[in-house]
C-alpha cells in the first residue's frame, strides 16, 4: 500500500485549516443580502476555501446567490461527491473557551478552533488527501467534486439549492461524522401540534427540537397540587422562588428513549390536576414513551431499528396549545402513512399536526462497492473491524444518492462538536487523510 500523504501535506492542510478557521462564519441572516444569504462572514468562508482550492490546482465555482461553492478535478461523465459545509455553529456567547474560537491556536499537537472538528477540519483532511493524489501524479477516471455548503448547522437551504441547480454525485462521502462509516441515516421529521388554549393552566416549556429537555418548569396557583403528583410519581423536581422546575436527563433526540423527558413528566404531573385534551396527549397518552408507540403503535425496521419521538416544547397560553417534537424514521417507514397516523391519533386530543422540517433518510447497502470499499481500506488500514453504523443523526451524505458518511472521528477521539474548546488532535488529522487518500485511490484511480 503506498504512502501517498507527506509531512508537506500535514502542513499545507493545517495552515489552510487555521485560514478557515479564522473566519466565524456563523449564520447571520440580520447580514443576509444579494449574494450572501446566509450572512456575510459565511460567504467569506466559501471564498476562503476556493482561494485554498484554486491554489492547489482545483477548478472552482462560486454559486453566484451565495449558498455553496465547489471544487472539481479529473475528467469524466461519473461524479465522486465530497460533502462538506464551511458554517459553524456560534462560540461568541459560549462559556468556557480558553482560546479566541476564531483565533486557531496548536498546542500540545491539538488544534483548537471552532470547526477544527466540525466540519473544516475533516473538509481540508479530505482536501488534501486529494492533494496527495494530484502531487503523485494519478490520473482519476472521473471527476471528484468537493461541495462546500454554508447552511448544514441550521436549514440545509444550501444543498436544496444545489440540488435545484447542479448536476448529483454518481457516489460521495461525507467527512462530517465518524468511522468506520454511517450506510443508514434515519429521516429526520419536525412538527408541531396544536390546538386550543386555555385559561386553566399556563406552561412554557423547552427549547431546540433536537434535544430531550432536561428541565420543565410550571409556576401558577396549581404548583402544591403538582408537586404532589409530582412526589406520587416519584420524579425529581427542585423549587425556584415560587416555580417548581422538574428535572430530566438531556441527550441528543435521535438517543430521546436514553434520555428523560422533563415535559413529559411535567405534562403526567399536570394532567393529574387539570383536565384538559391537550395536556393529557402528552400526560395521559404519551408518558415516558419516547419510540412513538403509545401514538402510532411500534415502528420499526431491520435495516435502521425502531422510530424515536423526542416531544421538545410545549407552550399553553389563553391563546393556544403548541407541542414541538422531534421523529428519526427508520429508513423504510414511509413519512406520509406515518403522518397520517399522528394526525389521526391527535385530533382525538383537539391538536393539529403541522409539519416544520423533513430531511428524507440515506440508505446505502452494505453490499455495494462505495460501502465494502470503503469498509476494507478502513479496516485494513487500522485493524479496527468495528460494524458500520446506523445513524438518527444527520449529515450531508442524505442529499444524495450513494453517498455515506465517512470520517473524519475516530472511536477514541473525544467529542468537542458544537462545544467549548472546539479541537481536534493533528495524528488523528493525519490519520484521516491516509485513510481518505487510500480509499479515493481505490474508488477514483483504479
Amino acid at each position: 500500500m503506498k504512502q501517498f500523504v507527506t509531512q508537506k501535506h500535514h502542513e499545507e492542510a493545517v495552515e489552510a485549516l487555521k485560514k478557515l478557521i479564522q473566519v466565524p462564519s456563523v449564520l447571520d441572516e440580520s447580514d443576509s443580502g444579494e449574494g450572501h444569504p446566509f450572512g456575510k462572514n459565511v460567504v467569506k468562508a466559501l471564498d476562503q476555501v476556493l482561494e485554498i482550492c484554486d491554489s492547489i490546482g482545483f477548478r472552482t465555482f462560486k454559486d453566484p446567490e451565495g449558498y455553496y461553492a465547489y471544487a472539481e478535478v479529473g475528467q469524466g461523465d461519473d461524479l465522486f461527491a465530497i460533502l462538506c459545509h464551511m458554517d459553524v455553529v456560534p462560540a461568541a456567547e459560549q462559556k468556557g473557551w480558553n482560546t479566541d474560537p476564531f483565533d486557531p491556536v496548536i498546542k500540545d499537537g491539538i488544534i483548537y478552533g471552532r470547526g477544527s472538528q466540525d466540519d473544516k477540519g475533516p473538509s481540508m483532511a479530505a482536501l488534501y488527501a486529494v492533494k496527495a493524489l494530484m502531487d503523485d501524479g494519478v490520473e482519476f477516471n472521473q471527476r471528484i467534486r468537493f461541495i462546500f455548503g454554508s447552511d448544514e448547522e441550521n436549514l440545509w437551504r444550501c444543498m436544496e439549492k444545489y440540488n435545484e441547480k447542479e448536476e448529483s454525485a454518481t457516489a460521495g462521502i461525507a467527512p462530517d461524522h465518524s468511522f468506520p462509516l454511517t450506510f443508514a441515516e434515519k429521516g429526520l421529521l419536525q412538527a408541531y401540534l396544536v390546538g386550543p388554549g386555555t385559561d386553566k393552566i399556563a406552561v412554557n416549556a423547552g427549547g431546540a427540537l433536537n434535544v430531550v429537555p432536561d428541565t420543565a418548569p410550571y409556576e401558577g396557583e396549581h404548583v402544591n397540587a403538582v408537586k404532589a403528583a409530582l412526589d406520587k410519581l416519584g420524579f425529581p423536581y427542585e423549587m425556584e422562588g415560587e416555580t417548581v422546575v422538574v428535572q430530566g436527563k438531556s441527550v441528543h433526540a435521535k438517543d430521546a428513549p436514553e434520555g428523560i423527558n422533563a415535559i413529559t413528566r411535567l405534562a403526567m404531573a399536570l394532567s393529574e390536576v387539570v383536565d384538559f385534551a391537550p395536556l393529557n396527549f402528552l400526560g395521559k397518552l404519551v408518558k415516558e414513551n419516547a419510540t412513538g408507540e403509545n401514538v402510532v403503535g411500534k415502528t420499526q425496521d431491520a435495516q435502521s431499528g425502531e422510530l424515536t419521538m423526542n416531544f421538545a416544547s410545549l407552550v399553553i397560553s389563553p391563546k393556544e396549545t403548541k407541542i414541538g417534537v422531534d421523529m428519526r424514521l427508520p429508513v423504510t417507514v414511509k413519512k406520509e402513512e406515518l403522518e397520517e397516523k399522528i394526525a389521526a391519533k391527535v385530533k382525538e386530543y383537539d391538536l393539529t399536526y403541522q409539519e416544520f422540517d423533513w430531511l428524507d433518510s440515506l440508505y446505502v447497502p452494505q453490499d455495494s462497492t462505495l460501502v465494502k470499499t470503503l469498509l476494507a481500506t478502513y479496516r485494513e488500514m487500522t485493524g479496527d473491524m468495528t460494524e458500520p453504523e446506523i445513524s438518527g443523526g444527520a449529515t450531508f451524505a442524505r442529499t444524495m444518492k450513494n453517498c455515506v458518511a465517512y470520517g473524519a472521528m475516530f472511536e477514541d477521539t473525544p467529542d468537542f462538536m458544537h462545544q467549548a474548546n472546539e479541537q481536534w488532535e493533528l495524528d488523528q488529522m493525519y490519520k484521516a487523510m491516509d485513510i481518505y487518500a487510500e480509499s479515493i485511490y481505490r474508488l477514483c484511480v483504479k
